[in-house]
C-alpha cells in the first residue's frame, strides 16, 4: 500500500472521502488525517530493548509494551478541498496541522 500511497490519497480526494491513515506520510502527500503511534518515540524505545538483550537479558523475559505517545496530524488544505470543516477543538489537539 505504501508504494501506491499517492494514488490512494488522490482517489480519496477525488471521491471526497474523509480518510484517516495509519502512516503520517499519507497526510504529507495530501491525505486528510493521521492518528497513530509516534513511530519515532517507538523506535527510541526499541533501542532500550536492544541494549538489554546485548547486555544478556533473555528476550522472552522482557515485558511487552504498547505505544504511550500518539500523534494527530490534520491536513486543512485537504479538508477544504473535500468540503469538510474541522472543529476548532480538534485542531487545537492536533500535534501538527498542515495549512
Amino acid at each position: 500500500m505504501n508504494t501506491n500511497r499517492k494514488r490512494i490519497v488522490a482517489f480519496a480526494s477525488r471521491s471526497r472521502l474523509p480518510a484517516v491513515y495509519g502512516r503520517k506520510e499519507y497526510v504529507d502527500d495530501g491525505g486528510l488525517i493521521y492518528y497513530g503511534a509516534d513511530l519515532e518515540a517507538s523506535y527510541r524505545r526499541i533501542a532500550y530493548f536492544v541494549d538489554r538483550i546485548i547486555k544478556g537479558a533473555k528476550p522472552g523475559d522482557l515485558p511487552i509494551e504498547q505505544p504511550t505517545k500518539f500523534e494527530l496530524v490534520i491536513n486543512l488544505k485537504t479538508a477544504n478541498q473535500i468540503g469538510l470543516i474541522i472543529p476548532p477543538h480538534m485542531l487545537a489537539r492536533a500535534d501538527r496541522v498542515i495549512q
